[in-house]
């Protein structure tokens, strides 16, 4: 079977095909044949094949399921030991300014721990304990908007290379003048 766009199995998604799963061991245990169980679960013979052999190798534990595969977890000592480190502030780890990004706080996990998050994975674990990120300025305090504008209306003017005003283009490679 095949999964969604976009990923894996919810956790509902995930409990229903796990009953399957067992309702087919619940059939080996009976002496069925592969072809009998699929048809009647309405998954594929390869599917209780494999199912069969998990059952075979390590009895019911090997079909059941083994969770979310979803993002590695940090445990509670090692967020609370990031915590800790983020109270430092970004100074101590070797960043110029005081600014806790979600790059940086991904980069100080995988120094920390060896483990890899995404920047949206880093955000998500940062909300779900309380915390959050600072998004830095877009602007400089220091800009002067009026000088910006000044070299935005005499410099770029100048600076900037002028559109060609030239003839239509010509959709032929070689030219219309050459045979």
């Amino acid at each position: 079977m095949r999964y969604a766009q976009g990923g894996g199995l919810t956790d509902a998604e995930r409990a229903a095909r796990e009953r399957i799963r067992l309702q087919a061991v619940v059939r080996f245990e009976g002496g069925e044949k592969n072809r009998e169980i699929a048809a009647l679960l309405r998954v594929s013979e390869r599917s209780v094949e494999r199912w069969r052999r998990q059952w075979r190798e390590r009895g019911q534990d090997g079909v059941q399921s083994k969770g979310s595969p979803g993002r590695p977890r940090l445990s509670d000592a090692q967020i609370d030991r990031l915590e800790r480190e983020l109270e430092r502030g970004p100074l101590a780890h070797g960043w110029e300014d005081q600014r806790w990004t979600l790059a940086r706080v991904r980069t100080l996990i995988g120094w920390m721990f060896h483990v890899s998050y995404t920047v949206e994975g880093t955000w998500r674990l940062l909300k779900r304990h309380g915390w959050s990120w600072q998004q830095p300025a877009r602007r400089a305090i220091e800009r002067d908007d009026a000088a910006v504008e000044l070299w935005r209306k005499e410099v770029w003017l100048q600076v900037k290379a002028p559109r060609p005003l030239g003839e239509p283009g010509w959709s032929s490679r070689t030219k219309p003048g050459r045979r």
